[in-house]
Parts: structure tokens; C-alpha cells; sequence
């Protein structure tokens, strides 16, 4: 359970779902279930099997699969605990939790896919202003900061509105803007997806700044 909440998609979004009957060889059994649009549904199971499984393997082949207790001074038969996620199910509840339409103050829709940050496909949107006054060339060194570290997309096409709208509709978590001011300062406008907050970050910050918020590594020390 741990592991599905820290994705961020809401801890009020699972349960556990107790089953009431079982298999012959189970003495419990539960189902983590999520949050669909169409209602609360499985998204793993988890079952104990007793000693079923190596039981029956240890009486047809003849050879003992026990471990010994030394505190208890007493050998057994293992019990196994079976835990059974779809990849499917995870994508399905990831894509559809994510799946946002936004009315914004002037009126205006806005389709956002909200997958949580270390999932997205595409980390990072990197964007000149315009496609002159040597912009693109630095935005390409931005590029070349982050292209071994992150998945990501380099888009100068259209004005910068419309680049937003289409890294929103993808779940781009963050959309890197190179202007004139960063011919200058060094520093790029960094745009977060959810929120539409902007702040200018340095370009020397902006891989150590993404990778706070992307890393599935910094998501598994969570738990």
C-alpha cells in the first residue's frame, strides 16, 4: 500500500478490500483497489497460500523444503504470500486519476495530464522564445545539460502558449523557457505543469532542481 500512495495520487484514492471467500488452500486474502471513474476496482492482490504450494512440492519430490527456527528450536514449511500487480491496471489507474480538463480565468479549457512526476514519459520541455537572436543555440546548451539525465522534448515551433498547452496534454512535468534575459543572466523560467507557477531558475540549477521532483529513485526512499 505503501508503494501505490507514494506515487501521489491521493492516499484517499485505495483500500483494501478483504475477501470473504477463499480458496481451499489460503487463510487470508485482500485486494488493494483503486479509485476508477467507474468506481473502486482491484489494482493488486494479495493472498496467503499456506504452505500449500511448497507442501505439495515437498511431498512429490521426495525432498524436505523446511526451515529451522533456532529461537523456537522447531522446523516448518514456509507459508507463501502471493501479490499479483497488472501493468495494465497501473496504467489504466495512473492515466485515468491524471486525465484533467481545466477551466482557466479567461475562459479558456485546458487539457493537463497530471501524471505524477517520476512516471511522466517526458520529464522536461526545453523552448527558445523565438527561433532567433541566438536563443535556439542557447537552448540547445540547456538541452545538453539535461538530455543525458531526463527524457525530454525540444519544441520551437508555434508561439510559447501553444507549446505549454501540448507538454500539458502529454504530462510534461516542466517546461524550460530560454528568453532574452538569459542571454544575459543565465537564468531560464521554469514552468510547473499543475500549478502553471513560473520562477527563474539558473541554467547550472536546473538539472539538480528536476531531479528533486522526477527521480523515481528519490520516490522508492520514501517508502
Amino acid at each position: 500500500m505503501k508503494w501505490h500512495v507514494n506515487l501521489g495520487m491521493g492516499a484517499e484514492n485505495y483500500r483494501f478490500h478483504d475477501h470473504e471467500k477463499l480458496a481451499h488452500y489460503a487463510n487470508a486474502a485482500t485486494d488493494i483497489e483503486f479509485n476508477f471513474p467507474f468506481g473502486f476496482k482491484e489494482l493488486e492482490g494479495i493472498h496467503s497460500r499456506t504452505n500449500f504450494d511448497l507442501g505439495n512440492h515437498q511431498k512429490f519430490s521426495g525432498k524436505k523444503i523446511e526451515y529451522f527456527d533456532p529461537e523456537e528450536n522447531t522446523s516448518y514449511t514456509p507459508y507463501v504470500i502471493e501479490t499479483s500487480i497488472g501493468v495494465d491496471r497501473m496504467v489504466l489507474a495512473v492515466l485515468s486519476h491524471s486525465y484533467t480538463v481545466e477551466q482557466l480565468e479567461n475562459g479558456e479549457e485546458r487539457v493537463v495530464m497530471k501524471i505524477p512526476a517520476p512516471l511522466a514519459p517526458i520529464k522536461v520541455a526545453v523552448m527558445p522564445l523565438v527561433k532567433k537572436d541566438g536563443l535556439p543555440e542557447l537552448a540547445q546548451k540547456v538541452v545538453d545539460e539535461l538530455k543525458y539525465d531526463f527524457s525530454y522534448q525540444y519544441d520551437e515551433k508555434d508561439s510559447i502558449g501553444k507549446r505549454y498547452r501540448r507538454q500539458d496534454a502529454i504530462g510534461t512535468p516542466f517546461c524550460v523557457t530560454v528568453d532574452h534575459d538569459s542571454l544575459n543572466d543565465g537564468c531560464v523560467t521554469v514552468r510547473e505543469r499543475d500549478t502553471m507557477k513560473q520562477e527563474r531558475v539558473k541554467i547550472e540549477e536546473l538539472r539538480a532542481m528536476i531531479e528533486k521532483k522526477v527521480s523515481l529513485t528519490n520516490l522508492l526512499r520514501n517508502l
